[in-house]
């Protein structure tokens, strides 16, 4: 049996009858640019996340990038980012012309640990990135906490929370701005690539409202330099029309989790993902850690298991960051976690038949 790590054919035939009309529709109009559906979608993502105000951006990354112009951060500011994300995270704050200073994990949810962001906090913080990682809301609390005590700026990184909520509340409305990706592989994935950000700040949303469009205030008049970041017409189309299936979606991902911990529990070596007591967790990534990680890896896919690694190398070592003079045993929990974390297939339109079999191929490769 082959199982893929995900199967993003199965959500485009759950919405196919869904887009028929409105793209056919969108042709005719060939409002392709910022629009009616980029505006509807805006509303209704917005209201999904209990937020005043959501604009649609070409990306994740830009979403975050422009967020942080937005705030004023610039040259000779830090921001302060978990070692263990992917690179987009500390990209957007290097863009600004701004340091990303990396933070450590937390050992057990993955997500940046806040006993150690208060040590990172010098005179030049600005703000502070924390990472839903994986579909589990990083601990907002005390984050938040320290970052009044600092007069900080938090800006959300939920790119892959999508529906995640932390004490009841969703992820992306728990700090200043909160950030998505919508890239396909995302608990809502667009056609391509796509992205939102979402506050409750008018400011904040006039000031990204010009920056995602070239500065312009009007047809031909530009108040400020801007950029070329628009959310096209058509990934609203899409994004609406999987936005209605979100939750469902999301309650099938934490069904598949269910099982698989339920078929792996008794795994002695096997650490399986957990979740903390203030947050749901919408497995984006249903990652687990095992020794010999690289062996068990390769056999898994020669079986036809599309296995993954989220993520192999932490930002501190990676090549585009050596100028930050950081070194190896810097950050030891997410050093360990690279070496080990194997990420199984996780999409909602999996059987059970497929976990079972994942599960019992992954015990006997670990068993030998």
């Amino acid at each position: 049996m082959n199982v893929p790590f995900v199967d993003l054919n199965a959500q485009y035939r759950e919405i196919r009858r869904d887009i028929k009309k409105p793209l056919e529709n969108l042709f005719v109009k060939s409002s392709f640019i910022l629009g009616e559906d980029v505006k509807l979608f805006e509303a209704e993502f917005a209201r999904h996340c209990g937020t005043n105000y959501a604009i649609g951006l070409n990306s994740g990354t830009d979403a975050l990038f422009l967020s942080l112009l937005s705030l004023g951060i610039k040259e000779g500011d830090e921001v302060i980012v978990p070692v263990f994300t992917f690179i987009a995270t500390a990209l957007a704050v290097s863009y600004t012309g701004a340091k990303p200073v990396f933070v450590d994990i937390d050992d057990k949810t993955y997500n940046i640990d806040p006993e150690k962001i208060r040590k990172a906090v010098t005179k030049n913080t600005k703000a502070i990135i924390p990472v839903h990682l994986f579909g589990q809301s990083a601990d907002m609390q005390p984050i938040s906490a320290i970052a009044k005590e600092y007069n900080l700026k938090v800006v959300e990184d939920a790119a892959q929370a999508h529906g995640a909520l932390y004490q009841g509340k969703q992820c992306g409305s728990l700090a200043d701005i909160g950030c998505f990706s919508f890239y396909p592989t995302k608990n809502l994935g667009a056609f391509g690539d796509a992205g939102m950000v979402v506050t409750d700040s008018e400011k904040i949303y006039q000031k990204i409202f010009m920056l995602r469009d070239c500065g312009r205030k009007g047809r031909y008049e530009h108040a400020i330099k801007g950029y070329n970041s628009r959310l096209d017409t058509i990934q609203a189309i899409i994004l609406r029309a999987k936005l209605t299936k979100l939750d469902k979606w999301n309650k099938l991902r934490q069904e598949n989790a269910k099982y698989y911990s339920q078929l792996l529990k008794d795994e002695k070596n096997i650490t399986l993902p957990q979740s903390a007591k203030d947050a749901s967790h919408v497995y984006h990534i249903y990652a687990v850690r095992i020794k010999d990680r690289d062996r068990i890896y390769e056999e898994l896919r020669q079986k036809g298991i599309g296995v993954s690694i989220y993520y192999p190398m932490p930002l501190h070592l990676q090549e585009a960051y050596k100028e930050l003079n950081y070194k190896k045993g810097d950050f030891p929990v997410a050093e360990r976690v690279c070496q080990e974390i194997i990420a199984l297939p996780m999409y909602p339109h999996m059987n059970k038949k497929q976990i079972k079999f994942v599960s019992e191929q992954l015990k006997k490769v670990l068993n030998g």
